[in-house]
């Protein structure tokens, strides 16, 4: 079974690692890809590595009224810039919006896949989570679903490689000298990620999140990214532990590790590592998520989601090992 895909944005980061993902899918090929200041280029010219049989496609300009006959559209734009024109293409197209525009709005279906799978299957529209909420969540979801911790008393500091600022744009703040041995903190209080994170710990624990406080921070590396998540929880080590493994058995692509989780890990993969270490006496629980962020945190489940959405195995197509080192 041959299932015809579109990118649009894909000479971003996530686009591009999108088309990388398709490159080695066994049911997914490529036929359309698009974007706005690279039409009119060929993939080579964005990609010098494309593939051979997509190095000399022609990224055309997003247009959503001038689609070619496609079974599946990845869309990964910055938010802002995706809901009115996805919503002009037809049903038949079945849609993962990698950007922010569609997380828990009305007619879209939240794609945490490994929390809710089964939610996800044979949907046709799908919002593909943050890559924060990514880290943060998966870490969280076993011990929310255990009520090991108080949901209203979180904090999130979360750090991510330079990738994360995505491709686009002349902003000096994301270059090599201005990044690099530099530790920048972002996004106080107004992330754009916090209502995601709010909502689904609220779903998870059926409590509110009110008190839920979230920093990132820009590190000098090129992808990944470390969520360190601190709660409130008379529980120990060991039980967290065994209610993650407990909640993810059978599960693909989670790892629960019993020693804290590093970034380059998860490098290049779908994967999600977890750790925790609680201490009953504080009241303390430190919860750990490591994801890559344009795998996990963007491309790699946006293509489980489309496995799901498309009745295929969860794992086509992203069973590769992470790079190393």
């Amino acid at each position: 079974m041959t299932i015809r895909v579109g990118i649009v944005g894909i000479s971003g980061f996530g686009g591009g690692e999108a088309m990388r993902l398709i490159a080695g899918h066994p049911a997914f090929e490529l036929v359309y890809a698009a974007g706005e200041g690279s039409a009119g280029s060929r993939l080579q010219d964005r990609f010098p590595g494309a593939p051979a049989r997509y190095a000399g496609m022609v990224i055309e300009k997003w247009d959503p009224l001038a689609l070619p006959k496609l079974d599946l559209l990845f869309a990964s734009l910055p938010t802002g810039a995706s809901a009115e024109a996805l919503a002009r293409i037809p049903q038949t197209v079945k849609i993962v919006d990698i950007g922010g525009d569609h997380r828990y709005a009305a007619g879209w279906t939240y794609g945490m896949a490994d929390l809710w799978p089964d939610e996800i299957a044979g949907q046709r529209r799908i919002a593909n989570p943050g890559c924060f909420p990514a880290a943060t969540l998966i870490a969280l979801a076993p011990l929310l679903a255990d009520r090991l911790i108080e949901p209203a008393n979180i904090v999130i500091d979360a750090k991510t490689g330079i990738s994360g600022a995505g491709r686009g744009g002349a902003d000096s703040r994301f270059g090599y000298a201005e990044s690099n041995e530099n530790l920048v903190p972002y996004g106080l209080l107004q992330h754009v990620h916090m209502p995601e994170m709010a909502k689904t710990i609220a779903r998870l624990s059926g409590a509110d999140a009110a008190g839920l406080v979230f920093t990132p921070h820009l590190v000098p590396m090129t992808r990944g990214i470390l969520a360190t998540i601190y709660c409130r929880g008379r529980t120990t080590s060991a039980a967290c532990l065994e209610a993650a493994r407990r909640f993810y058995a059978g599960r693909a692509f989670i790892r629960v590790t019993d020693t804290p989780p590093q970034t380059k890990w998860a490098s290049g993969s779908n994967l999600a590592f977890v750790s925790y270490a609680a201490d009953p006496a504080r009241n303390l629980v430190i919860a750990m998520g490591v994801v890559d962020n344009l795998g996990k945190g963007a491309a790699g489940q946006a293509v489980q989601n489309a496995n799901l959405i498309c009745g295929l195995a969860e794992t086509a197509g992203l069973e590769g090992a992470p790079f190393w080192p």
